[in-house]
C-alpha cells in the first residue's frame, strides 16, 4: 500500500505529479524535493516574456503557497537529493537526513551542456534557471552585441528576444541547419530564413573554439580561427540529465532514467520517472524517447500519478513542442526524422503560414506548422491513430 510517495524535483513534472495525485483521490503523505529555493516556476517564459523584462520573476510561478497548502505538500525547498538506496526504499539529502518512501517519482529534469575549457570569464550565460534568467536580462540591459552558440530552442527564442529588445544578435551554430534535430535538412532553414527577415546573422557549420577576454568575455573564437565581438555570450548547445545521484541506485541510466512504457523505471517497481530526465518506451511510436519540453512533462506527470494510484497504463503520447519566435509560433508533433520525406499540403514556406508533413514506409511521422495551430492539432489527434500516409493526406486535403 502506497502511504508516502517522494518527488525529487520541484519544476513543472515535479509539482503536476503532486497536483495530480491530489486530483486522482491520494490522500497520504506527498514530500516534494526541490534543490532551488524558488517555489515551482515554468521555464518557458525565461527566454521571452522574463528575459524582455514584460514578466517580473513572479509572474513565472506555478503555484503560490496557497496552493501548496490546499494539496497538503511536505515542502522541501533549496534541498539536494544525494543518493538513492533501491532496498530500503529511502533517498539521502545534502546534510545527511534520509527519507524513505513507498513510492519515489524522479523529476530532477536536466542541466545546459556546456563548451569544454570555457575560461572563468562574465558576460557567458546558460539558460535554464529563474537566476540563469534574470542575470541574463541584467547583461542585455547594458548590452549592444550578443553572440547565442546554438540554434536549437533555447538558442532561437533567446536571439528572437534579443532583437526585439534592440541589439546585435549573432548565432552561431555548428550544424549545416538550425533546429536540425527537430526540423531536419528540408525545414530548418525556413527558420533560419525568419531570423534573416529580422536582422539575425545566422551562421551555420560554425564551430566555436574558445572565448577570450579580460574579467569579461569579449570575443569568441572560432574553429577556423577568426573571432567575433561580443559584450554578452549565451551557451545553449542542449541538455544533460541530472541523475549522478542515481549512479550507485542501480538504476538503468543511459541519458536519463530508463523506464518501461509505465515510465516506471527497470528494476525498481517503486521508481518512476518524468519530464526531462525521464528515457522509456513509447508504444504508439514503438521507440525509446526522452522528450525534453513543456507538453510530456505535464502529460508524463498526470499518467504517473494515475499508475501510482490506479490501475496501470502505458504512457503512449504523440510528442509535442512549440516555440515562440518574433511574431511566429512554430509547433511540432509526433516524431519527425531528419531523413523523413517532407510534403508542404498546406500553405507554403515563402508564406511564413504552413504545415508540413513527414512521412516514411508510407506512414505519417510528424506534423510542423508555423502560425496554422489548429491545423497542426488536427495531426496530433490523427497521430493518435497511428494513420498511414494516404490517411494524413486525405485530412490535409481537407484542411486546405
Amino acid at each position: 500500500m502506497v502511504e508516502h510517495v517522494v518527488v525529487v524535483g520541484a519544476s513543472l513534472g515535479g509539482l503536476r505529479t503532486v497536483q495530480s495525485l491530489r486530483s486522482s483521490g491520494f490522500t497520504g503523505k506527498i514530500t516534494l524535493v526541490g534543490e532551488e529555493h524558488h517555489l515551482p516556476y515554468d521555464r518557458p517564459p525565461l527566454s521571452k516574456h522574463v528575459l524582455s523584462g514584460e514578466w517580473q520573476m513572479e509572474q513565472a510561478f506555478l503555484a503560490d503557497r496557497a496552493e501548496l497548502d490546499r494539496v497538503e505538500v511536505d515542502l522541501r525547498l533549496g534541498v539536494r537529493a544525494t543518493d538513492l538506496d533501491v532496498p530500503s526504499h529511502s533517498i539521502g539529502l545534502h546534510g545527511g537526513e534520509r527519507i524513505r518512501y513507498d513510492a519515489l517519482v524522479v523529476a530532477t529534469g536536466a542541466r545546459p551542456r556546456t563548451i569544454p575549457d570555457t575560461p572563468p570569464l562574465r558576460g557567458i550565460h546558460v539558460l535554464r534557471t529563474l537566476e540563469d534568467g534574470l542575470h541574463l536580462r541584467a547583461a542585455l540591459e547594458t548590452s549592444a552585441k550578443i553572440v547565442v552558440v546554438g540554434a536549437g530552442f533555447i538558442g532561437a527564442e533567446v536571439a528572437a528576444t534579443a532583437r526585439k529588445c534592440g541589439l546585435d544578435v549573432t548565432v552561431l551554430e555548428a550544424l549545416p541547419v538550425p533546429l536540425s534535430r527537430g526540423l531536419g535538412p528540408v525545414l530548418g532553414p525556413v527558420i533560419a530564413g525568419i531570423h534573416a527577415d529580422h536582422g539575425v546573422d545566422l551562421r551555420t557549420s560554425a564551430g566555436v573554439a574558445g572565448f577570450e577576454g579580460k574579467d569579461t568575455v569579449e570575443r569568441v573564437v572560432m574553429a577556423d580561427g577568426s573571432t567575433i565581438d561580443a559584450d554578452v555570450v549565451v551557451v545553449g548547445i542542449g541538455v544533460v540529465p541530472n541523475t549522478e545521484w542515481l549512479e550507485e541506485s542501480g538504476l538503468v541510466l543511459r541519458d536519463g532514467v530508463v523506464c518501461d512504457h509505465y515510465s516506471q523505471a527497470l528494476g525498481a517497481p517503486e521508481v518512476w520517472a518524468v519530464g526531462d530526465v525521464a528515457r522509456w518506451h513509447n508504444d504508439l511510436f514503438d521507440e525509446e524517447m526522452r522528450v525534453e519540453h513543456w507538453t510530456n512533462a505535464v502529460e508524463q506527470a498526470m499518467a504517473v500519478a494515475a499508475n501510482i494510484t490506479g490501475a496501470p497504463t502505458p504512457y503512449s503520447p504523440v510528442p509535442y513542442v512549440w516555440s515562440d519566435q518574433y511574431d511566429s509560433k512554430i509547433q511540432i508533433v509526433g516524431r519527425p526524422g531528419p531523413t523523413d520525406h517532407v510534403e508542404v499540403p498546406i500553405g507554403a514556406f515563402d508564406d511564413r503560414k504552413f504545415v508540413a508533413l513527414t512521412h516514411r514506409d508510407g506512414r505519417l511521422t510528424g506534423a510542423v506548422g508555423l502560425d496554422e495551430p489548429r491545423k497542426v492539432m488536427r495531426f496530433k489527434r490523427l497521430m493518435t491513430t497511428r494513420p498511414t500516409w494516404d490517411e494524413a493526406m486525405a485530412v490535409a486535403r481537407e484542411l486546405a
